[in-house]
Formats: C-alpha cells, structure tokens, sequence
C-alpha cells in the first residue's frame, strides 16, 4: 500500500518513541560523568551511522572519557561532548545548551561555488520575482531559473502554480539549491510533485528496532504522487547544488537525480541522509542526532553526499569576471537538448 513521505516518516518516529519507551532507561546522575554517559549512551543506542562510517564507538567514549575532571566547568564539559560527537562527522548531530550549539559543518572545507550578488547582477539584472522563499525568472535565452534558498520556507500550493504558470514557457528550468542547508521533507515532497506524471518510489527509509548498533528495520519504499489539478513542468530540468547543499536539500537532489530528463550540475552535496530526533539530558541539554536512515530509489545511503551527473567548480577568477560556471553548464545542457 503506498505511503506518503510525511506518513513513514511520523511512522518512523513513533516506532523510536515506540522503542524508548519499551527500552528500560538507565538512570544518570547530573554531573558531568553522568551527563557524559548519558549522552554516550543515547548516541549508542540509537545513532543509525556507526557502520557505514566505520566508528568505534566504544573507543571513540574511552578517549574521550578520560578527559573528564572533577570540578571542570559546564563550558568545559559541554566543549568535550560536542567535540566527541564531531567525530560522527554529521551535520545533524548538535548538541544544544542554553548558551551554544556544537556543529559539523563540513561544507567549510570546499570551495563556495555559490554567489548570490554574481547571480543577481549578471545573469537576472536585478530583475526576478519572489515568493515562498523562492526566487524565479525567465532568462534572456529563454530558459527558467528557480533559487530555493532553504527548504524550511513552506512552498504554498497557489505560489508554486504561479511559479511554474510563469516559467511555462520557457525550453527548460534550472533549480538551483546551491547553498540550501535544508529545512522540511514535506516542501521537498510538494516541489518534487510537480515534475513526475506518475506513481514513483522515491526513495526507502529504515529505523532502529533495538539498542544494538546493527537493529534496523527492513528498508519502507516510498512514494510521491503528482498532485491533480496542479500546474507540473514537463521540460528538461537541470538541478544546481554544492556542498552546502545539505539534508532536506540532499534530498531533493537524490530524488531529482533519478527523475528522467532531469541532469544535476555542480559539487556534490553536503550530504545529511539521516532523519534527526532529540532527546535530553539529566542537566538539560539536549542532543539532536540522526536515528533513521533515508536511502534513494536506488537503495544508496546518501549520508555523505549526491555527486552530480556534471561536476563543475567556480574559481576566483570566474567571479571576478562575472561568470557562474555551474550556472553557464547548465544553460548548455539545456540549449542543449532543446
């Protein structure tokens, strides 16, 4: 029977909650080896990655629990525990105090191949409409461009029929993600929904059935309709992405990738395959961790990444000039095939 994305991932989650609940909890004390081993203990039990990123999570808590101190500051303690869950290597996973968030942002490491005020002065002019956080026109070669800047701005039905009504007419649309650092599955889903003309299974999800490292569902397939009734686009699309492109928009991109008539231009993603889920510690903090897995239609985990179909990187040199070579790709690729 076929599921809505929104429905197997609310499944998933109530299948965790499920699993916590049944699970007998282990009572930490709130000190810092307490909260330490509570927090090692959570990660242990539900973190769905340890596998596939080959981490020893045992050692990883030995080294890292020697460096506990009688009488280190919560500051102290709080930078312990978030440089131990960078070794994770994952954008989901923060710890979150009432002063900071530990974070994993590996997109720092790459070139940018991303700039806004390059976008806006030499290819739209300055000239472009908004609405629902998405920024779209026609260019002077006829060919329609869409900038989704986070997937956290809900697309409306009615905005998106504008939208696309307006770019009808063009021979072919560039979605550009580049940048998006993610947001809700349920805007992916709405904006996927209007390039398909049928029934399609986009992707697989799987959840954690028990506390050990390898307790795992079978993989759900699930799948998007097209929405009835509402303006869809037919023509050759080409999707731009870089390493900040990430979760909700790592998403987007895997399901796109293996749309047809669809080409995926630019870095590969930032990544982020993981569905995330919170939980707290005996001092109040809390953790947010990735504790399900979302696989593409192919079965692939996509946790570090969807590599293009056309890699392409911008220098300092093209900006300087003006250019957007991941942009000026794709407008090849569809003069291309028009």
């Amino acid at each position: 029977m076929q599921q809505s994305s929104s429905r197997i991932i609310l499944l998933a989650l109530g299948l965790l909650l499920l699993l916590s609940a049944c699970h007998e909890q282990e009572e930490f004390s709130n000190d810092a080896q307490g909260n330490f081993d509570a927090l090692w203990t959570i990660i242990d039990e539900h973190y769905t990655f340890f596998k596939y990123k080959n981490i020893d999570w045992d050692s990883v808590g030995n080294v890292y629990r020697a460096k506990l101190a009688p009488g280190m500051s919560a500051g102290e303690l709080f930078d312990l525990c978030g440089d131990m869950l960078k070794e994770l290597k994952d954008g989901h996973t923060n710890l979150i105090s009432g002063s900071d968030v530990s974070r994993y942002w590996i997109w720092e490491q790459y070139p940018v191949n991303y700039d806004r005020r390059v976008i806006d002065e030499h290819y739209l002019n300055f000239d472009y409409r908004n609405v629902s956080g998405i920024k779209y026109q026609i260019l002077s070669n006829n060919l329609g461009y869409m900038y989704y800047g986070s997937f956290e701005n809900k697309i409306g039905d009615g905005n998106l029929d504008a939208i696309l009504s307006y770019l009808a007419s063009s021979d072919g649309l560039i979605i550009d993600v580049r940048n998006n650092g993610g947001g809700y599955l349920t805007n992916v889903e709405t904006l996927v929904k209007r390039f398909i003309t049928g029934k399609t299974m986009v992707g697989s999800l799987s959840h954690k059935t028990g506390p050990g490292h390898d307790d795992f569902s079978k993989p759900y397939d699930y799948y998007f309709t097209p929405d009835a009734g509402r303006v869809h686009y037919s023509k050759p699309v080409v999707v731009l992405c870089n390493r900040a492109s990430f979760s909700a928009a790592n998403n987007f991109v895997s399901i796109m990738k293996h749309l047809p008539g669809v080409t995926i231009v630019g870095d590969t993603t930032g990544g982020g395959c993981g569905l995330p889920f919170t939980a707290d510690l005996p001092c109040g903090w809390s953790v947010r961790f990735s504790a399900a897995q979302i696989r593409d239609a192919s079965g692939e985990l996509t946790e570090f990444g969807v590599a293009p179909d056309c890699e392409v990187n911008i220098t300092d040199a093209d900006k300087q000039a003006g250019r957007d070579t991941i942009l000026d790709t794709a407008m090849a690729i569809l003069a291309a095939q028009h």
